[in-house]
């Protein structure tokens, strides 16, 4: 029988099984690993918030020192320190797959102990190994997603992740506002966490190694065969042609004259964003009281968690729009601005309410970059290890600051903490200005090349 021209093309467009199939594989795949991955990167933002509502309490019953306080609130940041650099070491040598299910584990077993403390050092402890799970989590979870995700709109796919970082940390004060209430309500409030670990750790099994892995390994056909099965957008002439010019792996080669230039800029910029945001708001109430602001500190830390939502966001909604750089310089010097602010005029609650929400908002909406340019300014072979040692670096200036801030509040008052902050964001800014590469809709492979090159 005779077909017509319209019969023709409706039998060439009509989709193959096989690739329909493919197209639900891919889907899936991709759902999986979004969800268990965001679940994972909330779970951080889930015990600062925590540990920020329950500090006041758990001082108390535990009776913490001064000095107590501080590293119990800096142990998650010193753990990641341990936790970034050793587990992406493993992942980049191992696999991205083990590592991503091993680190979830040891955060569940940690959440579970919380409940059980007897005093501060049990606490320090428990939350230090927390905190090299989570280390592990930034150098495995992004990596990984973003070795699965396409050119256009990684961004976008890479920025949700901070939106569930603050997702929860502001979930966790509303946790702890339910259980403030409650007499040792702490303990339920910290070790909640296992419930959400239970079911990252659920999402995890059966989700495949990394293409892009395997082929900075020299396993092609394996690599080829996950790329065909689930769709994935990989330049394997690209890759290739990264491990055949030497790749380099290890800790040595983040020193390297080819990419320090981006272990420079992974590091500094992600810890200036990051120190002054976990200081603040980890002593949020001795902030609050320092500032003179009244007794009502639970819901100023509930607007504060709930604008760096919107702020995040906005980020994420905009970062393949306007661009990394725009996303993450301007902000930079803009929030440096309302820190100098507040302190310079402590007394006036328009604009300490003013300057701290534009802090906040515009920081959150920058710290989408740090699920995204760490990734993205080093190869596959070095990818893990260099956003481990990136993810160190920020927590070293994190857990300072929150070491330090409660005694800095006691000893030199809020207004000369606040100037540190301001000084410590303007220095990101001034550090990205030269070092920060536009890498927006690019493959990874040719971004990583483009910041070692060191072309804006």
């Amino acid at each position: 029988m005779a077909t017509t021209p319209a019969t023709q093309h409706h039998q060439t467009a009509a989709p193959k099984a096989s690739d329909t199939a493919t197209g639900r594989e891919r889907r899936r795949l991709h759902l999986k690993l979004k969800l268990a991955t965001q679940i994972g990167q909330g779970i951080d933002g889930y015990i600062i918030g925590g540990i920020g509502m329950a500090m006041a309490a758990l001082t108390t019953d535990l009776h913490l020192s001064t000095l107590m306080q501080g590293l119990v609130g800096a142990s998650p940041l010193i753990g990641i320190f341990v936790g970034g650099p050793l587990f992406g070491r493993l992942a980049d040598r191992f696999g991205r797959r083990p590592v991503f299910l091993v680190d979830m584990l040891i955060f569940l077993i940690g959440s579970v102990l919380q409940f059980f403390v007897a005093d501060g050092l049990q606490l320090f402890l428990i939350r230090l190994l927390m905190g090299v799970a989570i280390g592990g989590e930034y150098a495995i979870g992004a990596p990984l997603l973003s070795e699965y995700a396409p050119r256009q709109g990684r961004g976008r796919l890479l920025a949700s992740l901070e939106i569930s970082w603050y997702v929860g940390y502001a979930l966790a004060t509303v946790v702890g506002a339910v259980f403030a209430e409650v007499d040792g309500g702490w303990r339920w409030s910290l070790a909640s966490s296992a419930v959400i670990a239970v079911v990252c750790v659920s999402l995890r099994g059966g989700i495949p190694e990394s293409a892009r892995w395997l082929l900075s390994k020299g396993r092609r056909e394996e690599a080829e065969a996950l790329i065909e099965k689930y769709g994935i957008e990989v330049d394997v002439a690209a890759e290739l042609a990264e491990r055949d010019a030497g790749h380099q792996d290890g800790f040595r080669a983040l020193f390297s004259r080819r990419h320090l230039r981006s272990t420079v800029f992974a590091s500094v910029f992600w810890a200036a964003l990051v120190l002054p945001y976990f200081a603040i708001g980890t002593f949020w109430t001795q902030v609050f009281e320092a500032l003179n602001m009244g007794d009502n500190a639970v819901a100023a830390l509930l607007v504060y968690s709930f604008t760096a939502v919107a702020g995040v966001t906005v980020g994420c909604l905009v970062v393949d729009r306007i661009g990394r750089r725009r996303l993450l310089i301007p902000p930079f010097w803009i929030t440096a601005g309302c820190l100098a602010l507040v302190a310079v005029w402590p007394s006036s609650t328009p604009v300490i309410v003013g300057g701290f929400l534009f802090f906040i908002f515009l920081n959150a909406a920058s710290s989408a970059l740090t699920a995204i340019y760490p990734l993205e300014v080093f190869p596959t072979s070095l990818r893990t290890t260099g956003v481990g040692f990136a993810t160190a670096m920020s927590r070293v200036g994190a857990a300072i600051g929150t070491f330090l801030l409660p005694m800095g509040l006691d000893r030199f008052g809020a207004e000369f903490v606040l100037l540190v902050g301001a000084g410590v964001l303007a220095m990101g800014g001034l550090v990205s200005q030269f070092l920060a590469p536009e890498t927006t809709d690019m493959d990874l492979a040719m971004a990583a090349r483009k910041a070692g090159k060191g072309s804006a």
